[in-house]
C-alpha cells in the first residue's frame, strides 16, 4: 500500500489487461464503453460554437465493424472463453450475422472475460451503456459472471427532457451491477430526501418549527401488546410503558381519531438508494465540473458507485477512462486506481485534470505506454503512425485538425490558436507531423498551406533530423511580427524534432492565451465531503 503507484495505461485495454493486470487484483471496475463508430467517445474537441468537430478522432473505428480483428476476437472467445459464452456468441452470430453489432458484442465479450479475471472474489463491476445494445450486453455479462451474480440494473435518468421523433423521448441510461461472487463489498447508505418528497410527506410543523410526518402505530404483522390507550383498546406497536414515554416526549399525535407517531425529518437518516437514480443531474453547460468532454459523466454518479462498492485503499479500474472522472473521484475518496485509454489525448487530459484538481496534494501515479524517450517514440511510430501523430501534436499543445483516416491531410495535422490581447483576434498555427523520411518539398508544402489557411505560423514536427535545405527553406519564410507589444518576431516556419521536444523546446509564438478545448478542473481536497468541495468551487 505504501509503495503503490496509481497507473495510467496508454494502449488497447485488452492488451493492457492481459499484460499488466494480475489475477484477482482489482476491487471495483467501472466502464462506460463506446458503442459503434458514430458514438461521441473520443470526440475530444468541439468547435467554438459547441458543435462536434470535423477533427474527431476515430480510434475505435475498426472495433465496431466486422473484419479481421473482430474475427480473431470471436475465435479467441470461442476457444478460450467460458463454455456458456462460446455457446452464446455462436447463437448470437447465427441470429445477428457478421455485422457491426456482432463486432461490438464480440470485442466487449473478450474484454469482459479479462475484467472478470482481474476482479477479486469480493469485487464488483458496473457497466454503463445506453439501451441500444443493453439487452445483448446483459446476456454476455450473464455468460461471463453468471446470472446468480447479477445484482441490479440501475436506471440513471440523465436528461430531464429529451424529444425524439416518432417515439417516447429517451432520457435514461442503464448501469449493470454484477459481482464476482455472493460475498462482496457493499456499503449501504442513504441520500438526503428530495425537496418534493419533503414537501409532500413532512406536512406538519411543531411549535419549535420542526417538520414531521405521521406514522401509524400498528404492530408488525398485526401482533403486539393489547391495552387501552386514549380510550381505544387494540394491539399497539409498542408496550404501554413505551407509549406513555413517547407521549411525555411529545411524539404522539392526537389530532386524529387514532393516535399516530411523529417522525421528525431532522432525525431520519435519509432515503435509501434504489435502482432508479433520478437525483443525479447530467453535467449542464454551466456546470463548474464541466471540462468540455462530450461523454463526461457527473462526479456524483461515480461517487455513488465507488462509495457503495469499495472502501478506502481499494483499487478502482476504469478500462475506458476517457476524461478520467473515475480516476479523479477515486483519488478524492482515497482509493487507489488504474485507468486505461487508447488515445494519448485522453491520457494527457487526465494528467492535467489531476494536477488541476489536486494542486496541493497531487496524486502519485505512473504512465505506462507513453513515449518517454526517443527510442520509445520511434517504437510508437512503427506500431501506429496515427497514435504517434496524436501524441506528437499533444506535445506541442495542438489539437488534431481532422480525422486522418478520412481524406488527405492537406499538409495540416494539427492546429493551435492564440490571441495577442484579451478579446482580440484569434491567430492560427498549423502543425505538420512526420515520422518517416523528410525533405525540403514538405517544407514547401507547409509554406503553401500557410498562405492557403492564412495562418500566422507553421510548425513542422519530425522524428528524423531535418536536412540543411529544409532549414534554409524554413528560414526563407521570414517572421511573424507581434502586434502587442509590437516588434517581437517569431519564425514563420519552425522545425522541431522529437528530440527537441524531449529536451524541453517549444513552438515560439505570442502565448497570451491559447484557445482551450477543456476548462481547467476546479481544485478539490482528498477526503473532503461533497459540501466542503463545493465550497472550494465557490
Amino acid at each position: 500500500m505504501d509503495h503503490w503507484k496509481n497507473q495510467l495505461y496508454f494502449g488497447d485495454n485488452l492488451e493492457v489487461l492481459r499484460k499488466y493486470i494480475p489475477v484477482a487484483s482489482v476491487d471495483l471496475i467501472y466502464l462506460d464503453p463506446p458503442f459503434n463508430s458514430n458514438a461521441t467517445y473520443n470526440v475530444l474537441f468541439a468547435e467554438q460554437n459547441g458543435s462536434k468537430s470535423g477533427a474527431q478522432i476515430t480510434a475505435f473505428e475498426d472495433t465496431w465493424h466486422w473484419g479481421k480483428e473482430a474475427e480473431e476476437a470471436f475465435d479467441d472467445a470461442i476457444k478460450f472463453g467460458p463454455k456458456k459464452l462460446a455457446d452464446l456468441l455462436l447463437a448470437l452470430r447465427s441470429f445477428l450475422g457478421s455485422n457491426d453489432m456482432m463486432a461490438y458484442l464480440t470485442m466487449m465479450a473478450v474484454r469482459l472475460v479479462e475484467l472478470h479475471r482481474v476482479l477479486k472474489p469480493s469485487g464488483s463491476l458496473y457497466l454503463h451503456c445506453d439501451p441500444t445494445a443493453s439487452h445483448f450486453i446483459k446476456m454476455i455479462l450473464d455468460a461471463v459472471f453468471g446470472p446468480m451474480n447479477f445484482r441490479n440494473e440501475v436506471v440513471w435518468k440523465r436528461f430531464h427532457f429529451h424529444a425524439d421523433a416518432k417515439r417516447f423521448g429517451r432520457v435514461t441510461d442503464r448501469i449493470f451491477f454484477y459481482t464476482k461472487s455472493s460475498s462482496f463489498t457493499f456499503n449501504y447508505f442513504r441520500v438526503p430526501f428530495s425537496e418534493q418528497y419533503i414537501s409532500s410527506k413532512f406536512t406538519h410543523v411543531d411549535e419549535n418549527g420542526r417538520r414531521f410526518r405521521l406514522d401509524n402505530l400498528n404492530p408488525p404483522a398485526g401482533r403486539g401488546p393489547t391495552y387501552e390507550f386514549h380510550g381505544i383498546i387494540r394491539a399497539w406497536r409498542f408496550t404501554q410503558e413505551k407509549m406513555l414515554q413517547l407521549e411525555k416526549e411529545g411524539r404522539i399525535y392526537s389530532g386524529s381519531r387514532i393516535p399516530q407517531l411523529k417522525r421528525y425529518l431532522d432525525e431520519l437518516p435519509g432515503q435509501a438508494v434504489h435502482d432508479l437514480w433520478a437525483d443525479i443531474p447530467p453535467i449542464n453547460p454551466q456546470a463548474k465540473e464541466r471540462l468540455g468532454y462530450p461523454t463526461q459523466k457527473p462526479e456524483a454518479l461515480l461517487e455513488r458507485i465507488i462509495q457503495a462498492s469499495s472502501n478506502e485503499g481499494d483499487i478502482v479500474l476504469d478500462p475506458f477512462c476517457g476524461c478520467g472522472t473515475a480516476m479523479a473521484v477515486a483519488e478524492r475518496l482515497k482509493r487507489r486506481w488504474i485507468g486505461i485509454d487508447i488515445t494519448h489525448l485522453a491520457i494527457k487530459l487526465i494528467k492535467r485534470r489531476l494536477s488541476d484538481t489536486f494542486p496541493t496534494d497531487p496524486p502519485v501515479y505512473e504512465v505506462v505506454g507513453e513515449p518517454l524517450d526517443l527510442k520509445s517514440a520511434e517504437a510508437l511510430a512503427l506500431e501506429d503512425r496515427y497514435k504517434f501523430e496524436w501524441w506528437a501534436l499533444d506535445m506541442v499543445d495542438a489539437r488534431p485538425a481532422q480525422d486522418k483516416k478520412k481524406g488527405a491531410d492537406r499538409s495540416i495535422d494539427g492546429v493551435i490558436y492564440f490571441q495577442e490581447k484579451s478579446g482580440g483576434k484569434y491567430h492560427k498555427i498549423i502543425v505538420q507531423v512526420k515520422s518517416g523520411q523528410v525533405g525540403v518539398s514538405q517544407i514547401m508544402e507547409l509554406k503553401g498551406a500557410l498562405e492557403r489557411e492564412q495562418a500566422a505560423i507553421g510548425g513542422f514536427i519530425t522524428l528524423r533530423a531535418p536536412t540543411r535545405r529544409m532549414r534554409e527553406e524554413a528560414a526563407a519564410a521570414g517572421f511573424y511580427e507581434s502586434e502587442d507589444p509590437p516588434g517581437r518576431r517569431f519564425p514563420r516556419v519552425q522545425i522541431l524534432t522529437i528530440a527537441d521536444l524531449f529536451a524541453g523546446k517549444k513552438l515560439q509564438y505570442p502565448e497570451w492565451s491559447i484557445q482551450a478545448t477543456f476548462k481547467k478542473a476546479a481544485p478539490k481536497r482528498k477526503g473532503a465531503s461533497p459540501e466542503e468541495n463545493q465550497g472550494n468551487l465557490l
